[in-house]
Order: structure tokens, then C-alpha cells, then sequence
């Protein structure tokens, strides 16, 4: 599978009182590291939409696993793939390395969602292209 590796440095803003990041601050990395993922496998969010008359792409589910915390200043990576394709929705893992040591494990399922062809106002998911598919399961 397609992965891509990003470093990221801890910044302030991303702190709660105790000097530690604060935990949605992840979760808007980790967003931001599948819009990331997608661009650098050919295929921006916003080229994703237009291409494929879609709306966006919603996260339906999402969860972590918390092993070690990072402070102000740390530089950590997060490493993005792609685990599974279903008919419209697909799974993301994000693997967050402090150093060589494993300290967050994250999990998205995402959606491909357009409108509804019978009610413009309505939303419906989208088949996902293979084109897709192939791009990230060739690695």
C-alpha cells in the first residue's frame, strides 16, 4: 500500500496547560495528513471533488490509541496508508513515531459523498474509482 511519511513539529498552540498536546489537536493532524496522503499519491481533495462530482469526503468513524505524549518543541512523524477500499468508504491508519518509538496509533473510515441524484439537496455516497484503488494498493 501507498504510505507517506510527514514530520511535524509540536507548536504551542497544540499544548494544553500541562505542556502536552492536546488531544483533537491529533486528530486535526491527522485530517490534514489525509489530504496529505492523497496529494502526494496524485489526487488532491479539491481535484477529488471536481473530477468526481463529489462533495467531500466525510469522516465517519474515528479513534486512537494514546502510548506516549509529546511536548512543545518535539518533532514527531506520522506515517499515513490507506489499510482497505470498500464500495464507497475506505480505512486510514496513522502510525505518530517520537523518535523510533511508537507513540500514537490512529484510525479513520472515511466516505466519498456526492448528491443524490433524484434530490440535489439529499446526500449519497459515491462509488470509490478504481483508478483509486489501483494508485494506492500499487504502493
Amino acid at each position: 500500500m501507498f504510505t507517506h511519511r510527514r514530520d511535524v513539529q509540536i507548536q504551542w498552540g497544540d499544548c494544553d496547560p500541562a505542556n502536552i498536546v492536546y488531544y483533537p489537536r491529533y486528530f486535526a493532524m491527522f485530517d490534514d495528513s489525509t489530504s496529505i496522503l492523497f496529494g502526494a499519491a496524485g489526487y488532491s481533495k479539491q481535484d477529488l471533488v471536481h473530477k468526481y462530482g463529489l462533495v467531500g469526503i466525510p469522516m465517519v468513524d474515528t479513534r486512537a490509541k494514546f502510548h506516549i505524549p509529546s511536548t512543545h518543541g518535539d518533532w514527531i512523524t506520522i506515517e499515513s496508508r490507506i489499510e482497505s477500499f470498500k464500495r464507497s468508504s475506505f480505512e486510514v491508519t496513522h502510525k505518530v513515531f517520537k523518535g523510533e518509538a511508537l507513540a500514537i496509533e490512529a484510525f479513520e473510515t472515511r466516505v466519498l459523498v456526492g448528491r443524490h441524484p433524484d434530490d440535489p439537496a439529499k446526500l449519497k455516497s459515491a462509488p470509490m474509482p478504481q483508478e483509486i484503488i489501483e494508485r494506492f494498493m500499487r504502493g
